[in-house]
């Protein structure tokens, strides 16, 4: 079994790779809609269940997006004789990496992430100011970040076809399956 992270910035697009993987008959699962993540309160550990749209100011300071581990070794145990995408991005992800066999991490360029944020109709992530600052923060240093973690880094500004096939060849390369 290879269990895949397909991780990166709000807006690389993780959900229509996640998709696209799916369609071509992959075990393909969104960390976000899938149920693998959600909102919690920093200060008491607590889940948010209706958070605010949009987020007032300083919300993002006290609350974060996480995926819950158990989740995670759940599906590494009942995908065992199988490659495995789980793709998102969380802010306790490093918490988790060592149940992940494959890494991949889509980056774009910041004119890209003000554009796919601000078009997308898929998730309203990013539209609103304190989001939108907050993706544009991060978006440098995912790639730092899962460059000093070994991740395959893959440009996702490129077509989609060619993002998925080179997701598709990573795993072929690393993990030595089809």
């Amino acid at each position: 079994m290879t269990l895949v992270w397909v991780t990166g910035n709000s807006g690389t697009g993780k959900s229509t790779v996640c998709g696209a993987l799916r369609a071509r008959g992959h075990i393909a699962l969104d960390a976000d809609e899938d149920g693998f993540s959600g909102w919690i309160d920093r200060v008491n550990g607590e889940a948010v269940t209706d958070p605010p749209y949009p987020v007032p100011r300083g919300w993002l300071d006290r609350y974060g997006w996480e995926i819950v581990r158990e989740r995670v070794m759940t599906l590494a145990e009942e995908s065992r004789s199988r490659i495995a995408f789980l793709c998102g991005s969380a802010e306790n992800e490093a918490d988790l990496l060592d149940l992940f066999d494959v890494i991949v991490c889509l980056v774009i360029d910041e004119d890209t992430l003000r554009h796919r944020l601000a078009t997308r109709t898929t998730n309203p992530f990013g539209r609103h100011p304190e989001e939108l600052a907050a993706a544009l923060m991060w978006n440098p240093r995912m790639r730092a970040t899962y460059e000093r973690r070994g991740a395959t880094i893959i440009d996702a500004t490129k077509p989609l076809p060619e993002v998925v096939d080179s997701v598709i060849q990573t795993v072929q390369e690393l993990s030595g399956g089809p």
